[in-house]
């Protein structure tokens, strides 16, 4: 199982990005997918997740910011952040599996919310 993320950066509040994670390994459309971040001296937190028949979850804290999606062809799910806040800053990682808060296999990717 490989999943690799991409799409972060330095972005000013109020802006967005889209976060991206494609998978290789195993089959994609049989597995939920989860969004967990880490903040610096903080725990992980679930951001989002997907079922594998795309029922979405979301954090209380980013509930009408962002949004999951996921693309089976391209074993590719997605988080667009919108409105996004300084305490959005942290590392986002991938997870496999529905509502799934686990330690991170992969590299992630850093989101930095800054004026």
């Amino acid at each position: 199982v490989q999943l690799v993320e991409s799409g972060g950066g330095l972005v000013q509040p109020g802006g967005s990005l889209r976060l991206s994670c494609t998978a290789s390994g195993y089959v994609f459309r049989a597995y939920g997918m989860t969004w967990v971040r880490q903040a610096p001296g903080k725990g992980l937190e679930l951001v989002s997740s997907i079922s594998v028949r795309e029922t979405l979850a979301y954090a209380d804290s980013v509930r009408g910011r962002f949004t999951i999606s996921r693309d089976n062809e391209k074993n590719t799910v997605y988080l667009q952040m919108n409105g996004l806040k300084i305490e959005d800053t942290a590392r986002y990682y991938c997870v496999r599996g529905w509502k799934t808060v686990v330690v991170p296999g992969s590299q992630g990717t850093q989101v930095t919310v800054s004026s």
